[in-house]
C-alpha cells in the first residue's frame, strides 16, 4: 500500500512539474508588439488566434493554447508563396488585413483580405498547424474584414464592412456592414447581399468607419460586434442585436462596450486605441474578448504597433459587456488557470535568444514579402544565419534579405553578432530597426574609402520617393583581428541609442538618443509596428558575399512588468 501511494505521488509531482497548480492572471497584452486585428475561436481541444500581417511573411501567425493563459505559435495560415503574393506592395496600407479563423465540424476556416493583389479570400484546414489550402477568391465581398458565422439552425453565413449605400457617402468614413449568405462546401457566397448596419450606432451623428464585424448568437438574440471610430486613438467596440439574422439590428443604448479615447491621455501606462474585437466562450460558460490596442511612450507615439489584449466580458440584460474593473484597461485579469514554466514568452519582459541551431528559423522571424528565393540558409555552418546580399533594398518593393522579429516593448534591446566582409561600399549587413520603406534606422558593416566601418544610416522619411537614406555616424572598425562584429539598438520610449563592439560586452556608443518617433506611427503612418531585423544588402549591385549572423536576442524592459 505505500508503495502503491508513493507511485501516485510521484506521478502527481511529475504532472505539475511544469506547471502551477495556482489561480493565475494573464499579462496584456497577451502578444507583445505588432499582432493586430485578433480574431479567436474555441476548438475541442483548445483556444485558436490569428492576426493582420500586412506585407510580412509568411502571414497570418496561428496561437494556441489549452487555457487562454499559455500561448504558443503553432505555424502560419499562409507559409507557400502559392498561398501568398505580396510582390510590389507597400509596407504600409496594404497586404493581409483584419483575418477571421472559425472552427465548425473538424474543419477549421480563415476568411482574409489581401489588399491589393486577390482582395477577399477563404482557406481551410482540418489541422490548424497546417497544411493549409490555397486561397479560393471571393469576388462577390466588395470590401473587407470578412467574418465566417455558423449559425446553430445550420445556415453559414459571411459579414464584412463595406461601402455606403449606392456607393454614395453621406460623410468621411460612412461605412456599412453587409451580409452574404455563405456555402461553406462550395466555398462561395450566394444569394443577395443584405445591409445589416448603416453607418455605426446612430448615423445622425455621422458614425466612421464600422468595419471588423462578428456574428454569434445567444439565448435566441444574434448579436454583431464591430469597431467603430478608426483604428487610432478614437477606436472603440460596439454592439447590436437582432431576432433575426438579416436584422433590423438594434444598437445597444450604452455603446461603446468597449474604448478608451475618453480618459486623460497624461494618466500612467496608457491603452490606447482599443477595438477591432472578437468574442469567445470558454469551457466554464466564461466569456472572454480580444482586440488590439496601443501602449504610447509619450502622448499619442508608440513604435509597438497594435497589440492583442484580452479582457472578460459579463452579461448585463441581455447585453455583453466588455469588463475592464474600472474604465482603463488593465495589465493583469484573473484566469483560473495553471502557468507552465515552460511555455512561450510572448508578453511581459521576456528575453528572446537563438543561436541558430535547428535547421530551420524559429516561427517568430518574419521577412517582407513573398520569399522566392534560398537567400538564407541555417545549413552552410552550425550555429549560423547565412544571409546572402540581395541587390534589393528596404526601400523598394521586392524581397529583401530581411529577417525579422518585432519590437515588442517601449524600452529593451535587440543585439546580434555577425561575421561579415564587405568588399565595396555599396555592400553593408546589420541590424535594422524597421518601420517602413522609409522611417528606418540601420546600424551596420559596410566600406569606406578603403576602410571597414561601422555606420548608422536613417531613412529618407517623407522626402521625394527614392531619397537616399541619411548617413548619421560612421567608425572605423579598430582591430583587425576580430572575427565578430557586435551590434546593438537600444528603446527607450522616445529614443534609440546605437552601440558596437569587437570583444563581446565590451560595447561602444555609435550614437545617443536618436529620435524614436521618426519610426511612430503618428509620424510614419500605416498599420504595422516596427521589427529588428538582420538585414544584409548590395543596394542595387549583385554580388557573390554573405554575412554570417552567429545569434541574435531581444530582451524587454518595461517597468509597468516590474511591479
Amino acid at each position: 500500500m505505500i508503495k502503491i501511494k508513493k507511485l501516485i505521488l510521484s506521478a502527481f509531482l511529475l504532472s505539475i512539474a511544469n506547471t502551477s497548480v495556482l489561480a493565475q492572471s494573464f499579462t496584456n497584452p497577451v502578444l507583445s508588439g505588432f499582432y493586430p486585428d485578433p480574431s479567436i475561436c474555441r476548438a475541442d481541444d483548445g483556444y485558436y488566434l490569428i492576426n493582420s500581417t500586412f506585407t510580412y511573411y509568411p502571414g497570418l501567425p496561428i496561437f494556441y493554447s489549452r487555457d487562454l493563459l499559455n500561448w504558443k505559435q503553432i505555424g502560419y495560415v499562409l507559409d507557400r508563396p502559392e498561398q501568398l503574393d505580396l510582390d510590389g506592395l507597400a509596407v504600409t496600407y496594404t497586404g493581409l488585413y483584419a483575418p477571421t479563423i472559425r472552427y465548425h465540424n473538424g474543419v477549421f476556416y480563415v476568411v482574409c483580405t489581401n489588399i491589393g493583389k486577390i482582395g477577399n479570400f477563404i482557406v481551410t484546414a482540418k489541422n490548424p498547424k497546417g497544411p493549409w489550402s490555397n486561397p479560393v477568391s471571393l469576388p462577390e465581398v466588395d470590401g473587407i474584414d470578412p467574418s465566417l458565422f455558423f449559425d446553430p439552425d445550420g445556415k453559414v453565413y459571411l459579414v464584412y464592412n463595406s461601402k455606403p449605400p449606392n456607393n454614395i457617402p453621406l460623410y468621411e468614413g460612412h461605412c456599412t456592414i453587409r451580409l452574404y449568405e455563405f456555402d461553406s462546401n462550395e466555398l462561395k457566397v450566394k444569394g443577395e447581399q443584405k445591409i445589416l448596419v448603416n453607418g455605426g450606432t446612430d448615423i445622425t451623428k455621422k458614425p466612421i468607419w464600422i468595419e471588423g464585424p462578428h456574428l454569434f448568437k445567444k439565448d435566441g438574440w444574434y448579436y454583431l460586434i464591430a469597431a467603430e471610430g478608426g483604428t487610432e486613438y478614437n477606436h472603440s467596440e460596439v454592439v447590436f442585436r437582432s431576432r433575426q439574422v438579416e436584422g433590423p439590428y438594434v444598437s445597444y443604448e450604452k455603446n461603446p462596450i468597449l474604448t478608451q479615447r475618453h480618459l486623460n491621455a497624461e494618466r500612467p501606462n496608457p491603452v490606447t486605441s482599443t477595438g477591432h474585437a472578437d468574442f469567445v466562450e470558454d469551457k466554464n460558460g466564461n466569456w472572454w474578448t480580444v482586440f488590439l490596442g496601443c501602449r504610447p511612450y509619450e502622448g499619442d507615439y508608440y513604435n509597438t504597433g497594435r497589440e492583442t489584449f484580452m479582457a472578460p466580458v459579463e452579461w448585463k440584460d441581455g447585453w455583453p459587456v466588455v469588463s475592464l474593473g474600472g474604465d482603463e484597461v488593465k495589465y493583469s485579469y484573473p484566469l483560473n488557470a495553471a502557468a507552465d514554466k515552460n511555455a512561450e514568452k510572448l508578453n511581459g519582459n521576456f528575453l528572446f535568444r537563438d543561436e541558430f541551431e535547428n535547421s530551420t528559423l524559429d516561427m517568430r522571424y518574419s521577412f517582407l514579402r513573398t520569399v522566392r528565393n534560398n537567400w538564407y540558409s541555417l545549413v552552410n555552418k552550425k550555429g549560423t544565419l547565412s544571409i546572402n546580399l540581395q541587390p534589393q533594398t528596404i526601400q523598394g518593393k521586392g524581397n529583401p534579405s530581411f529577417v525579422g522579429f518585432r519590437q515588442s516593448h517601449q524600452k529593451g534591446y535587440a543585439a546580434t553578432a555577425m561575421q561579415f566582409y564587405p568588399k565595396a561600399e555599396n555592400e553593408k549587413a546589420g541590424l535594422l530597426v524597421f518601420e517602413n520603406e522609409n522611417h528606418y534606422y540601420f546600424l551596420c558593416k559596410s566600406m569606406q574609402e578603403g576602410k571597414e566601418v561601422v555606420q548608422l544610416y536613417k531613412g529618407p522619411g517623407n522626402k521625394k520617393a527614392g531619397a537616399a537614406p541619411e548617413l548619421l555616424a560612421s567608425q572605423e572598425v579598430i582591430s583587425k583581428k576580430a572575427k565578430d562584429l557586435f551590434l546593438k539598438a537600444e528603446a527607450n520610449g522616445s529614443t534609440y541609442s546605437f552601440f558596437y563592439a569587437v570583444k563581446k560586452n565590451k560595447w561602444k556608443p555609435l550614437l545617443l538618443h536618436a529620435d524614436a518617433k521618426f519610426l511612430s506611427t503618428k509620424e510614419a503612418g500605416g498599420f504595422v509596428g516596427c521589427m529588428y531585423a538582420m538585414y544584409a544588402t548590395s543596394t542595387g549591385k549583385q554580388s557573390e558575399n554573405a554575412a554570417m549572423f552567429n545569434w541574435f536576442e531581444s530582451r524587454s524592459n518595461d517597468e509597468v512588468y516590474k511591479k
